[in-house]
């Protein structure tokens, strides 16, 4: 068995606007059948809002046309995520007017609107899902692909597995990794892990130690990562839990919806090395690829992988004088982790396949 994925690539022939991506997005999602799925339905978008000075987030443009077409089919829809408030979507065109509907606050505006769910994956116990989404009819997980420094890939799982969810689920999910542990030695007091933290969990106290509030912290390792030194380390590094983690999150979330009540979109352009979360934009990877939509997560998931090829590696996107690996996929060279994983995992809980056959849609 093979599932569908619905593609449409950059190409053109003429200066036409029905030749360009966001008309493409509008063919894909006539011949996916969504619009018989949304009709009469509440249906939540889940989004990324991205934050601060990135500007590599979904163009508004794609979120209209998408909120349109499902009012068109007679779905009531809304755009969801989470920390809204803070990140000012508004710096990247997203308001309800540009958009043409709302864009909520998954867990409400004090994040604590949520239905929590138990799961036993090592340290990870609880999926708080969101209650605007738990509540949805329909879900629509709009991603934007791009690499992620903690599973190498970040997608549709990720989309959802940490943004339909509470601070508690994602601490936990993080958790997976480890934990942070500081080298005094190593330490020059730079304070670029302090000025990177999005969450105001860490800091250093009167006798210039390094501290994290774990009641703030995600471990997202924002921290870590912009650390010169290497003086900020995980006590374990264990991605394939983390992957798992997301995966089993992913699952849990989707549980709360009806066969066949989620939809999935990828948007493959401005693919960066590292999240939208991170609130800036470095060079695109590879040239832009175009949208892919699916009914199956895993399916699409893997169909967006396999466009990313390192044969296509625009260096600029990579760290000036940072060494890649020699071998897998250009997410793996990069962050030194299989992006495949999560998708095995997915596989393995029933969560689709990842055989999938391309049907172009022009």
């Amino acid at each position: 068995m093979t599932s569908k994925v619905y593609f449409s690539n950059m190409a053109y022939t003429a200066y036409e606007a029905d030749q360009t991506l966001p008309c493409k997005l509008g063919r894909q999602l006539e011949v996916s059948g969504l619009g018989d799925k949304v009709k009469d339905k509440n249906v939540a978008i889940k989004i990324h809002v991205g934050s601060e000075l990135g500007y590599s987030t979904i163009p508004p443009i794609f979120m209209r046309i998408l909120a349109k077409f499902v009012k068109d089919h007679g779905g009531n829809c809304f755009f969801v995520d989470h920390y809204i408030a803070s990140r000012h979507p508004e710096n990247r065109g997203y308001t309800p007017e540009s958009l043409g509907a709302p864009i909520l606050e998954a867990a409400g505006h004090l994040g604590k609107y949520l239905y929590t769910v138990a799961v036993d994956h090592k340290g990870f116990k609880h999926v708080d899902i969101a209650g605007l989404v738990h509540d949805a009819d329909f879900l629509i997980d709009f991603a934007h692909v791009k690499g992620h420094g903690c599973c190498a890939y970040g997608g549709a799982v990720k989309n959802i597995a940490m943004g339909c969810v509470s601070d508690r689920t994602r601490r936990e999910q993080h958790g997976l990794e480890g934990g942070l542990t500081w080298d005094r030695e190593k330490c020059t007091h730079c304070r670029a892990c302090v000025e990177s933290c999005n969450h105001q969990a860490n800091s250093f106290n009167d006798k210039d130690e390094y501290e994290v509030n774990f009641h703030n912290c995600t471990l997202c390792q924002h921290c870590l990562k912009v650390c010169p030194t290497g003086a900020i380390t995980l006590t374990d590094a264990s991605y394939l839990d983390f992957q798992k983690g997301l995966a089993l999150c992913t699952k849990t979330v989707i549980d709360t919806f009806e066969p066949g009540n989620v939809f999935y979109i990828n948007l493959l352009i401005a693919i960066t090395a590292m999240c939208d979360c991170w609130g800036m934009t470095t060079p695109s990877l590879v040239p832009d690829i175009g949208v892919m939509s699916s009914w199956d997560i895993a399916a699409i998931e893997t169909a967006s992988l396999d466009q990313i090829k390192y044969e296509k590696l625009n260096p600029e996107g990579v760290p000036s004088g940072s060494t890649m690996g020699d071998h897998g996929h250009l997410f793996e060279r990069l962050h030194g982790k299989d992006p495949y994983s999560q998708i095995n995992f997915l596989e393995e809980m029933g969560l689709g396949t990842k055989a999938y056959a391309l049907e172009m849609v022009k």
